[in-house]
């Protein structure tokens, strides 16, 4: 398979896009960790989502 001249450009390209891609998603996964954490910690010292709250608790 050929890719003529502009095959390292384009290797290159792709390799940095899947890299930046992958750094991306280790990142959301590794903030979607902390956010858990977080959040069990406020509910744990008495913190409540505003949205589980009933209608009559206003």
């Amino acid at each position: 398979m050929s890719l003529g001249p502009y095959a390292s450009f384009v290797v290159t390209s792709y390799t940095l896009v899947a890299a930046i891609v992958l750094v991306l998603i280790v990142w959301i996964a590794v903030d979607y960790r902390h956010q858990k954490a977080r959040l069990r910690e406020l509910e744990s010292s008495g913190v409540t989502r505003r949205s589980g709250r009933q209608a009559t608790d206003i």
